[in-house]
């Protein structure tokens, strides 16, 4: 018996409606703001749907928890802070603290940082999150450009590179803490303090 016709194979539809990166953006927005405004605890899902102006349903197609959301809402922070890397290993780190710097200082950057942190207790998978997410990707993009140093010959082998690390990020932190702001020329000063303790004499 000859074998039966060969057919074309069946096209699989995609389940569902793509997802509108507008609605994705003014959800991400709207977080950050009722973070900023209200803390985690007091923020609820019902009030972020409102002021996105979405229904709640929504949020639960995209995000598993308010946890999940905040998380996001936070590390979207960050997401502009991936400068290109020139291999001057100074410079580097200059473009990229000052790319930390307009994220910390857009509306509401350092006071939802805050609301996360006071959460330490209450929500501690909340500050887990926030930590794998942000915090530590941020220490290593700074550590990969010192250490590209170290391999290029610009930072000494016997540096610090942890603690230089927690010296330019936590000194924007404590600046702020002082309640005299940020000035723009903090990244250039913070790194011309922090650059002589892991130079080589020759960079």
């Amino acid at each position: 018996m000859p074998a039966p016709p060969a057919t074309a194979p069946e096209r699989v539809r995609p389940r569902g409606r793509p997802r509108d990166p507008a609605v994705d953006a003014a959800i991400i927005r709207a977080t950050q703001q009722l973070l900023a405004e209200q803390g985690y605890a007091r923020m609820s899902l019902e009030a972020i749907a409102r002021e996105a102006g979405v229904a709640k349903p929504t949020l639960y197609r995209r995000w598993s928890s308010k946890a999940d959301l905040a998380t996001d809402a936070l590390a979207a922070l960050a997401a502009r802070e991936s400068p290109p890397v020139t291999g001057d290993t100074r410079a580097d780190l200059v473009s990229l603290l000052r790319a930390f710097q307009r994220s910390l200082l857009r509306p509401n950057g350092l006071a939802m940082l805050g609301t996360v942190l006071a959460e330490e207790h209450h929500t501690p998978e909340l500050v887990a999150r926030f930590r794998d997410r942000l915090l530590r990707p941020r220490r290593a993009r700074l550590l990969a450009i010192l250490e590209a140093g170290r391999a290029s010959g610009q930072v000494r082998a016997d540096a610090d590179l942890d603690a230089a690390v927690n010296l330019l990020v936590g000194s924007f932190y404590a600046r702020y803490l002082t309640g005299d702001g940020v000035p723009r020329s903090w990244p250039d000063r913070v790194v011309g303090v922090v650059w002589p303790g892991v130079a080589t004499s020759a960079s």
